[in-house]
C-alpha cells in the first residue's frame, strides 16, 4: 500500500508540475510509458539518491564499470607527486599499493616527506623505496608544510605528466589506464580531472561528486576539480608548482594558475579517486581548516589581479564557497527588452521593480505585441511621460518570441542586452550591476538569474539539457532556502543554458550568434541561443545572488491546446535535429546523473544482477 501511494503521489506531482492536470489525449500514451519507466519499476531502478550511502554502494555494483584493458600505442610516463607527513603505515601502504596495482604500469611515485616525526611513516617510506625502483623519496630536513613538500616531490618527477594524490587516499586499479586511454585519443590535452567519492571511517565508499566538464566560473566559486588530477609536467613547472602561503587551498590556487596556461582541459566522468575521511581532514569538514578560508579568498583575489580584472571576492554565509562581484569604472548602457501583450497590472509590477534598481545607465524597451486593452496604452503613456529612458516598440505580428526580441535588439542603444519577461518582479536592487559585471567578462556568454515562484519556491536555478525531453530547470519547486547540490543555489555555476525570462548578454555576442532563432517561435529559443554561444566557446553562467519573482505564463497561458502542442512538437524536433549530442549528454551536467530526478544517479540502463 505504501508503494502504491508513493506511485500515485509521483503521478499527481508530475501531472500538476508539467501539465496542471491538462494532459492532451495525444500525450496519454507517451506519458504512460514514461511513468512506467519512472515509477512503476521502483525507485531503485529509476534513480538513486547519492547521499544515501547504502543505495549508492548498491548502485556501484551495476554502474562502476571499468573499460576493458587494451594495448595502447602512446604510453607516457606518469609521475605521482605525493606530499607525506606523519601518516600511519596502514593508510600510506594502502595508498601506495593502490598505485602499484594499476593496470597501466608506466609510472613513478615521487614522495616528498615533510620532515615527519612519526617513525612509522619514515619506516614505511624506506620499506617501499627498497621494494620498487619506481618509488622515489626526498626526506626534507625541516617541515615546510604541504606546498613545499609537494614541490620537493615535483623535483623528483621525470614523467611527461604529473598525477596529484594525497598520502592517505587510494585510486582504483583502472585509474591510470583511463587517463592514458584519453591521452591516446588526444595528445594535446594538458589537464585531466575525474569524478571522485570518499571512504568513510570504515573504509566504505560514500559521498560521490559527479562533476561537469570544465566550468571556469564554477572554478572561481569552489575547487570542484580536487583529485584525481593529471597535469602536463612542463606547464606545472612553468607556473612554479605550488605556492607557499596558500596552504589549505594550495591545489585550488594551482588549478586557477594552471588553467590560465592550459590549452585543453578534459573531464573523465568516472570515479577514479577515493578521498579518505580522516578526522581533522577537510574531506570531513571544511571547518577543520579555518586557515583554508583565508587562503581561498586570497587566491581568488590574486586570480583577479593576475587577470587584470577588478572585482570583490565574497564568501557565502551558508556554504564554504565564494562569488565574485565584478567592478567597472563606468556603467555601460543596458537595454532592457520586455515583450508584452496587455496584462497591464502584471507589466506595471515588473516596471515598478525595474525602476527601483540602483543602476542608472539603462533604457527600457517595451515591445508591444498586439495589445488591445485601454489600460495597457494608459500604462505606456504613464511611463513615457515619467521616464526619458522608456520606449514602446510596436511589433504587430503573430506572436514569435524570438522575432520580437530580435526586432527590439536592432533598436537597442545599449552595449548590453537584458531579455526580460513582463511577468517578473525584481527582488535584488543591484541586479543590473551584478549581471552586467559577469556579462562584461570575455569568456561569458549568457548570464541568468534565480527565479522564484510567488510561493517562495525555486522556478529557475539554471537549465539542464535532456530533462523532460529537451531541457528543464534545475531545482524547480525546491524551497527558497535550499542550498542546492554543492552550493549550486548559493554561488555562480556554469550551465549549458539559462532561461530568457531574465538573461543578459553583450550585444556584440548576441549578434555574433545571429540572435534568437526565429524558427523557434515560443519554446527552446533561449536554450538554442545558449547552445550557439557555447558552441562559439563562451560559457553561460547562473547567478543565484540575483533574484526575481516569476509569475509564470500569465500573459501567454499554458501549452495545452492541440495547435500549441503541435507547434511545440515541431520546435522539440528542431532541437533534437540540431543539438541531439548536447541533449543526450549535457557537458555542464554529468552522464551518470539522472534526467528524471536531477542530481540523482541514473539507473535507466540498469540490468538486474542475476
Amino acid at each position: 500500500m505504501k508503494r502504491i501511494f508513493r506511485i500515485i503521489s509521483k503521478i499527481v506531482k508530475y501531472s500538476w508540475k508539467k501539465y496542471h492536470f491538462l494532459i492532451p489525449p495525444k500525450q496519454w500514451g507517451p506519458e504512460f510509458r514514461k511513468f512506467k519507466k519512472i515509477v512503476l519499476i521502483g525507485d531503485e531502478n529509476s534513480f538513486v539518491d547519492p547521499d544515501n550511502d547504502s543505495k549508492y554502494r548498491r548502485w556501484l555494483k551495476y554502474y562502476d564499470i571499468k573499460s576493458p584493458v587494451e594495448q595502447l600505442e602512446y604510453e607516457p610516463l606518469i609521475s605521482f607527486v605525493i606530499p607525506v607527513y606523519n601518516v600511519s603505515r596502514k593508510l600510506l601502504s594502502e595508498c601506495l599499493d593502490s598505485i602499484l596495482k594499476q593496470t597501466y604500469q608506466n609510472f613513478e611515485i615521487c614522495l616528498g616527506d615533510d620532515c615527519s616525526t612519526n617513525e612509522e611513516t619514515t619506516a614505511t617510506l624506506k620499506e617501499y623505496e627498497a621494494k620498487d625502483e619506481r618509488i622515489k623519496v626526498v626526506y626534507r630536513k625541516e617541515n615546510g608544510h604541504i606546498s613545499k613538500a609537494s614541490n620537493s616531490a615535483l623535483e623528483l618527477a621525470t614523467g611527461e605528466f604529473v598525477a596529484m594524490m594525497d598520502n592517505d587516499d587510494v585510486i582504483p586499479d583502472n585509474a591510470l589506464y583511463e587517463v592514458v586511454k584519453v591521452l591516446n585519443e588526444d595528445k594535446d590535452i594538458d589537464m585531466i580531472y575525474t569524478d571522485e567519492d570518499k571512504l568513510d571511517l570504515d573504509g566504505k565508499r560514500c559521498c560521490p561528486h559527479f562533476k561537469s566538464n570544465y566550468a571556469p566560473d564554477t572554478l572561481m566559486s569552489l575547487n570542484y576539480f580536487c583529485h584525481f588530477t593529471i597535469l602536463r609536467t612542463s606547464l606545472l613547472r612553468k607556473i612554479g608548482g605550488w605556492r607557499v602561503g596558500y596552504e589549505g587551498a594550495q591545489d585550488w590556487d594551482l588549478f586557477l594558475r594552471f588553467t590560465e596556461e592550459a590549452k585543453k582541459i578534459y573531464h573523465i566522468p568516472k570515479i577514479l579517486y577515493h578521498w579518505r575521511m580522516v578526522p581533522g581532514s577537510s574531506s570531513v569538514t571544511v571547518d577543520s581548516k579555518k586557515y583554508a578560508a583565508i587562503a581561498s579568498k586570497k587566491l581568488l583575489e590574486d586570480a583577479l589581479k593576475r587577470r587584470n580584472i577588478d572585482g570583490i571576492v565574497h564568501s557565502h554565509e551558508s556554504v564554504p564557497y565564494y562569488w565574485i562581484e565584478y567592478l567597472y569604472k563606468k556603467e555601460p548602457l543596458i537595454s532592457i527588452i520586455i515583450p508584452t501583450k496587455d496584462c497591464a497590472s502584471t507589466l506595471n509590477t515588473c516596471l515598478e521593480s525595474v525602476y527601483k534598481s540602483n543602476y542608472e545607465s539603462y533604457e527600457v524597451l517595451v515591445v508591444d505585441n498586439n495589445s488591445e486593452e485601454k489600460e495597457t496604452f494608459a500604462l505606456f503613456e504613464k511611463y513615457s511621460k515619467k521616464y526619458k529612458n522608456f520606449k514602446v516598440i510596436k511589433a504587430e505580428m503573430e506572436f514569435n518570441y524570438a522575432k520580437i526580441n530580435n526586432l527590439a535588439v536592432k533598436e537597442a542603444k545599449g552595449d548590453y542586452i537584458l531579455l526580460l519577461n513582463n511577468d517578473v518582479e525584481v527582488i535584488t536592487p543591484d541586479w543590473l550591476s551584478l549581471m552586467v559585471g559577469y556579462a562584461m567578462q570575455k569568456h561569458i556568454g549568457a548570464v541568468g538569474a534565480k527565479l522564484i515562484y510567488p510561493d517562495k519556491t525555486i522556478q529557475h536555478g539554471g537549465v539542464v539539457l535532456g530533462v523532460d525531453g529537451v531541457a528543464g530547470h534545475a531545482f524547480r519547486s525546491e524551497p527558497l532556502n535550499s542550498l542546492g547540490v554543492f552550493g549550486r543555489l548559493c554561488v555562480p555555476y556554469n550551465y549549458s543554458a539559462v532561461t530568457a525570462a531574465c538573461l543578459m548578454i553583450a550585444k556584440e555576442k548576441y549578434l555574433e550568434v545571429n540572435g534568437l532563432n526565429e524558427l523557434l517561435k515560443v519554446t527552446y529559443n533561449d536554450v538554442d541561443f545558449c547552445l550557439k554561444l557555447q558552441k562559439k566557446g563562451y560559457y553561460n553562467v547562473f547567478l543565484p545572488m540575483v533574484q526575481l519573482y516569476h509569475f509564470e505564463s500569465k500573459s501567454r497561458g499554458l501549452e495545452n491546446t492541440p495547435e500549441k502542442m503541435e507547434r511545440f512538437k515541431k520546435e522539440e524536433k528542431y532541437m533534437y535535429d540540431n543539438w541531439e549530442k548536447e541533449i543526450e549528454n549535457d557537458p555542464m551536467y554529468n552522464e551518470k546523473l539522472s534526467r528524471i530526478a536531477l542530481f540523482r544517479l541514473r539507473t535507466d540502463e540498469i540490468k538486474e544482477n542475476k
